[in-house]
């Protein structure tokens, strides 16, 4: 029997891939072990009990970015943690960790090394994060889901995806995609999503011209998401949502997509063939326009900056694009031929070599 350490969280962008690669490691081997590694604070203390799997929990620790107590506090702390994985790693006689990102992530990769256990990463974000980037430092085995992820000896194998989505036939669930939206299946649908923390700059546009887009014949799917602002204006054929837990049956709907580009999404986007504009998050390290890059490169989505996603881009520049199907069905071929399906299957496999 295989015993496998899973170690990350703390938000979707690294849950969601950990429990892909749990439910493949399960399905192909019955009578593996799968113990994940994460914090009380982050998502991973909510789903992955749910998901059925055994979540062992250290300190959320953050790395200091300024000297102060914390920073002061922070190589003890973090030693600790090593020693509390490394005890871990040694009592469930753990054969390999597989690291995510995320805090509990990085003194994972520190007890692994010192264990002497085989250690595989994955980088869900084509830049990469802290923790990664110090795990890559110790390990030959790097899956990455971007072409191009700054990391030592990446293996580019995509990203692990939700069975649900990984094995989604758009047109044959359509009609229950309409059904459970109440919207028209033979209408194309425009779909809206700034994740679910929600976008403002999105969704005010969106609103602001939510007449507009049904009057040039589609249907607008708009999850707001955050904490519920806007107010559904009543038009007909648009159709607004606080949150949407069948995601998969919001993407069998969709024609086209404006949203955010966290690296889930790009690549649920370009796996299932769906052309998007991309409206990447303003703050932060400014990897989403680089998780966007390969696939508006290819031709399958267009970027715009938050600032300019403005009701004007959207007369002078949405409403024209969905006016033509043309060049619709080509986005679509093209966000395609750089999508990936089987991310489960290929981080497996990396994890195998591992071993």
């Amino acid at each position: 029997m295989t015993r496998y350490l899973l170690a990350g969280g703390g938000t979707a962008g690294h849950v969601n891939p950990l429990l892909a690669v749990a439910d493949r490691l399960r399905r192909d081997q019955p009578d593996a072990e799968v113990l994940v590694l994460g914090t009380k604070e982050g998502l991973e203390a909510r789903l992955v009990p749910q998901r059925g799997y055994e979540l062992a929990t250290i300190p959320k620790l953050p790395f200091p970015r300024r000297p102060n107590a914390a920073a002061l506090r922070f190589p003890g702390e973090y030693r600790r943690s090593i020693s509390t994985v490394r005890a871990l790693i040694r009592d469930r006689g753990i054969d390999a960790v597989v690291g995510f990102g995320g805090y509990a992530a990085a003194p994972a990769y520190s007890a692994a090394r010192r264990e002497g256990v085989p250690l595989v990463l994955h980088e869900a974000n084509a830049r990469p994060g802290l923790a990664n980037r110090l795990g890559a430092r110790y390990t030959p085995w790097v899956g990455v889901a971007f072409e191009g992820t700054p990391l030592p000896h990446p293996t580019f194998v995509g990203m692990p995806l939700r069975v649900e989505i990984e094995q989604l036939d758009a047109a044959a669930a359509r009609p229950q995609a309409a059904a459970e939206f109440g919207l028209d299946p033979d209408r194309p649908t425009l779909l809206v999503t700034g994740g679910s923390l929600g976008a403002r700059r999105i969704n005010q546009t969106i609103v602001a011209r939510a007449a507009e887009l049904t009057a040039a014949g589609w249907q607008v799917l708009h999850i707001q998401g955050g904490k519920g602002e806007l107010t559904d204006p009543g038009v007909e054929h648009y159709r607004l949502v606080d949150y949407c837990d069948r995601m998969d049956l919001a993407f069998a709907l969709t024609d086209v997509a404006v949203a955010r580009a966290g690296a889930a999404t790009v690549c649920e986007f370009a796996a299932l063939g769906i052309p998007a504009v991309y409206v990447p998050f303003p703050i932060g390290n400014g990897e989403q326009r680089f998780n966007a890059a390969g696939v508006v490169e290819a031709g399958g989505g267009v970027l715009v900056d938050d600032a300019a996603f403005t009701p004007d881009w959207v007369d002078g520049n949405l409403l024209p694009l969905l006016a033509d199907r043309g060049r619709v069905a080509e986005m679509a071929r093209r966000a395609a031929s750089v999508g990936v399906r089987d991310g489960s299957d290929r981080m497996v496999a990396l994890i195998r070599s591992a071993l």
